[in-house]
Order: structure tokens, then sequence, then C-alpha cells
């Protein structure tokens, strides 16, 4: 039996199907902020921001590897392919200084009570972007995009009860809570809010 050699493939491929993905990902623009979909080359800068402790404090309580990253890289990518709707990449304008991730998911959480499939609003921001209003900024014009695109509904959000920057940041933006219950083992606050179109 004749054995096939493994053919590498033209590597013209990995150029273009990013950049249609990244394509149908709206940008929006707020006052100080641009979010665009994610690219190959937001790499470096989402191991900086998903590796610091400070950063996955209450959403891990460990900093994740470089394979994690990547893989949650890949998953916001899919999102947008899938469902239509996932996280952005944040960056200042004018600079260009990568500010964090904010965005609506659907994790499929094995949490009770069940989110029902709502849009799960998450935002992370880099230390550096801490206390100057842009998560507010952000999130704001997430819920906007969603209620434009996706219609009247509910989204929800879960934050760890000792965050409470994280807690204010959602309450300004219409989120109040519905429950407290564990996910993982650990303690969460389950808030929601509507998307107004």
């Amino acid at each position: 039996m004749e054995s096939n050699p493994i053919v590498p493939r033209s590597q013209a491929h990995l150029a273009t199907a990013p950049a249609a993905i990244s394509a149908a990902i709206p940008t929006i623009e707020t006052a100080r902020l641009e979010l665009r979909g994610h690219r190959r080359e937001d790499f470096a800068d989402c191991v900086a921001l998903w590796t610091d402790l400070a950063v996955t404090r209450f959403i891990s309580g460990r900093p994740s590897t470089e394979e994690e990253v990547w893989a949650r890289l890949l998953r916001y990518v899919g999102h947008w392919a899938v469902l239509g709707f996932g996280y952005w990449a944040v960056r200042e304008k004018g600079t260009g200084r990568f500010v964090g991730e904010v965005g609506l998911a659907d994790f499929r959480r094995a949490v009770e009570p069940s989110l029902n499939g709502a849009p799960e609003a998450g935002w992370v921001l880099a230390p550096w972007a801490h206390g100057r209003g842009l998560a507010t900024e952000a999130v704001r014009a997430v819920l906007a995009w969603g209620g434009a695109n996706l219609g009247p509904g509910r989204t929800v959000c879960m934050i760890d009860p000792g965050n409470l920057p994280s807690i204010r940041v959602a309450e300004k933006c219409g989120y109040t809570e519905f429950a407290r219950t564990t996910y993982k083992g650990e303690a969460t606050i389950l808030f929601a809010a509507e998307l107004t179109a």
C-alpha cells in the first residue's frame, strides 16, 4: 500500500479568511475608544491582559496561560461567525493603546438560575485603564449596538461579589441584581438589563 505524503497547503488562505471575518465585525467608536474585531496581531496584548493577576483575580483567580488566551481569542471570533455578536478588542482612540475586551456572548454556562441563552455582557480592562470610566463607556456602546442590531430583549452579566468596580459599571449601564448563586464552586451575582431598540 502506497502512503500519501502530507503536502502543505498554501498559506494564502491564512491572510484572507481572518480578514473576511474581521471585516464582518462592526467597528464602534465612542468619544475615547475604538471597538473592533480581534485580530491575530492583538494576541500579545491579550496575553499581557489575561496573564495579569490584577485582571484575572475576580474572573478565574489565576493568570491564564498563552494556550488559554489563544483559545479565548478564537472563541471571540467564533461567536461572531456563528451567532452574529461577540467581543470586541478595545483600543484608545488617538494612541491605539490596548484598553481591553468587551462584548456580548453566549457561553452556555451551567449556572442556576439558567441564563436561558440571553446574551451575556462582559468586560475586562488592562490595569492602566481602571478607574477612568472607560469600561462604562465601552459597555454602554456595546449595549446600544445590541439594542440596534439584536432588538429588544434581556441581557445578563455575572460578577464576583468582591469586584465592586465591576458591579458599579454594571449598575451605571442599567443592570440590576436578580440572583446570588455559585458558578464553578465560587460565589457570583447575576445581573440583568433590557436591550432597547
